[in-house]
């Protein structure tokens, strides 16, 4: 059954199939967006959020959205400040420092049980399918 949603954009029902909580057409406006501002920063590399935000007709909201997704990097000596949202530690992309991703890793990696190997399954008779030799 279809998850039908309306985007939170454009507010036109869609197919949600996973991801952020938009339509297609609004996923491949922002994918146009992330391409007008790589080819701006490969052509510009170093450039500051500002220029790149007044140069490519682009909000600054946006171009963190992109920072947060970890699809753009803040080089050496930029005047962003970007920080982890767990420890608020500066970083360059992404949404939590190195360590504080790790903690969350290993906290939901030793949240996990894994099945005992050595467990053999139980087999219920006569529960499921089997074969029945009829001649026909």
């Amino acid at each position: 059954m279809p998850d039908l949603r309306n985007c939170r954009r454009c507010g036109r029902m869609y197919n949600y199939i996973g991801g952020p909580p938009i339509c297609l057409d609004c996923k491949n406006a922002d994918e146009e967006v992330f391409k007008k501002i790589k080819d701006y920063l490969y052509e510009f590399p170093g450039a500051t959020l500002s220029q790149v935000a007044l140069d490519c007709d682009v909000s600054v909201e946006k171009i963190k959205m992109f920072l947060r997704e970890g699809r753009l990097e803040i080089t050496d000596g930029a005047n962003i400040i970007l920080e982890c949202e767990r420890c608020g530690k500066s970083i360059k992309t992404g949404r939590f420092c190195n360590e504080c991703q790790n903690q969350l890793h290993n906290d939901i990696s030793g949240s996990y049980v894994k099945p005992d190997k050595d467990e053999k399954e139980i087999k219920k008779p006569g529960v499921g399918m089997r074969y029945l030799n009829k001649n026909f």
